[in-house]
């Protein structure tokens, strides 16, 4: 593989999850396409794509940085996915499925970023 981040299991994953999340949002009405829609959306490609940024040709402590943004997006992703639990657009087993996925996901890049020193 030509770049770091194609080797990392938690891009891998969360690459993986973006993917769910967009195609969960196909089942979503036209009238959210600017709103949740976009929002979660957004948040879960930004956590893949601050996992990549900073893995690239960055320091540690730079990394670290990026990993804290991808964070805080995967943490977005999953308060987007109590909105839409809320506003019926999620079955329970969906939402389930989803959070723990995420759950495992934060873990993951929670113990990557307290392996760099």
């Amino acid at each position: 593989m030509a770049f770091r981040f194609e080797d990392l299991q938690v891009w891998q994953i969360a690459l993986e999850l973006g993917e769910d999340i967009n195609q969960l949002t196909k089942l979503f009405p036209k009238e959210e396409i600017y709103v949740i829609t976009s929002q979660i959306k957004r948040a879960a490609d930004s956590v893949v794509l601050n996992i990549a940024e900073g893995s690239t040709g960055q320091s540690k402590a730079v990394f670290k940085v990026f990993l804290g943004y991808s964070l805080r997006s995967a943490i977005e992703v999953v308060s987007c996915l109590f909105v839409i639990r809320k506003r019926g657009y999620i079955s329970n087993d969906d939402f389930a499925r989803l959070y723990s996925e995420y759950e495992t996901l934060v873990k993951m890049i929670t113990a990557l970023r307290n392996s760099l020193k």
